[in-house]
């Protein structure tokens, strides 16, 4: 029996290559391309060659399918997108957050959304480009990192259920850039050289800010340091996130500073020292669990940002819906808003599941002063 693979076509190399893999292994192969946003891109100046909206994208993937003789779709997902991705980083912006619009992109549109029109259309699997691994044992699906590293996305992908991911395929997670691009070649796949995708596909130029402030009123403020004091004034609280040191606009002379924290209610940036970011530990809420939730004492493995690296950590309650971590040691710039992704501390490569981050838990030696 062959079995029917949706594979969700961005136009990028990834997803085409991994489309040329599935056809070539015998799958019955349909692409989809998911029309998520009308980025105006005559507003930037920017060479958008290598961003995942531009305009160019799905003429791409409909050039690979011809090539690759499957069929191809594009679904209109705009409005589900904006509602779940787009409008959700403003306001989290607005509310002081440092956003993953990434993670949620994964969570609603691919392996909710679109995962429900490839089971609609008779597939047995969806499969994507992303640099990760579904390992499938005893009557389950687990999440593994990449053999690629450096090309990891394990971190985007915490979100999925295992219920999803018994009907997810990665063929990439095996492979590193460079192999993945010569399959391209050898596959005679037109896109086998386009440039990665660098930027959040709504925001082309890379302005974070600028995107909210075009797209809602911002919150101005004060600057103030860790006593309280008034240090300077700002145009809007989205501009900032923990750990920032450029761009503050302190007055001249003003000792070097760091964002440690952002006040939404009352639209105040709090400044201080390089060692006030430091910080124990964390709190995080709305965990999903791709295994078991571990049990209070756990030993884990924790990615606090995308391009962190691991750091030992315990949870100090159960595993549910939310969760307390203590570090080893202490871990530097905690931004509320980001995702904390843990891993298994005795097999290193393995998701057990994350969740948001709300607040860090400050260093003893910065409480006590």
């Amino acid at each position: 029996m062959t079995h029917r693979v949706v594979v969700a076509m961005s136009g990028g190399v990834d997803s085409s290559v991994t489309a040329g893999l599935l056809v070539e292994q015998g799958y019955d192969v349909v692409g989809i391309t998911m029309h998520l946003s009308d980025v105006p891109h005559e507003e930037f100046e920017k060479d958008l060659q290598g961003t995942c909206c531009a305009p160019d994208d799905a003429r791409d993937a409909r050039q690979v399918a011809a090539h690759l003789g499957i069929p191809h779709y594009v679904v209109n997902y705009k409005e589900r997108f904006k509602q779940a991705v787009m409008d959700r980083f403003v306001d989290d912006y607005q509310r002081g957050l440092t956003p993953s619009p990434c993670v949620r992109c994964n969570d609603e549109l691919k392996f909710k959304t679109l995962l429900e029109r490839a089971m609609g259309l008779g597939a047995d699997y969806l499969a994507t480009g992303h640099y990760a691994r579904v390992v499938r044992t005893e009557g389950r699906s687990e999440l593994y990192r990449a053999a690629d590293t450096k090309k990891d996305q394990s971190y985007f992908l915490f979100g999925a259920a295992s219920e999803a991911l018994d009907k997810v395929l990665f063929p990439l997670g095996g492979m590193v850039k460079d192999e993945v691009r010569e399959h391209g070649r050898r596959l005679g796949i037109p896109v086998s050289d386009k440039p990665e995708s660098q930027d959040i596909c709504f925001v082309p130029d890379g302005d974070y800010a600028g995107f909210v402030a075009r797209h809602s009123t911002p919150k101005t403020g004060v600057i103030v340091d860790r006593d309280g004091e008034e240090v300077g004034h700002h145009d809007g609280i989205h501009q900032f996130t923990v750990g920032q040191r450029r761009g503050l606009g302190l007055p001249g002379g003003t000792p070097k500073k760091f964002v440690i924290g952002i006040s939404a209610g009352d639209g105040r940036i709090i400044v201080g020292n390089d060692d006030d970011l430091m910080a124990e530990g964390l709190v995080a809420d709305r965990c999903n669990w791709i295994v078991d939730p571990p049990k209070a004492g756990a030993q884990v493995l924790a990615r606090c940002r995308h391009r962190s690296v691991p750091v030992p950590a315990v949870l100090t309650e159960d595993g549910g819906d939310g969760i307390v971590l203590r570090f080893e040691t202490p871990f530097r710039a905690i931004a509320p808003g980001q995702a904390v992704v843990l891993y298994d501390a005795n097999q290193a490569d393995r998701v057990l599941g994350g969740g948001w981050i709300v607040r860090a838990l400050e260093s003893s030696s910065r409480s006590a002063q």
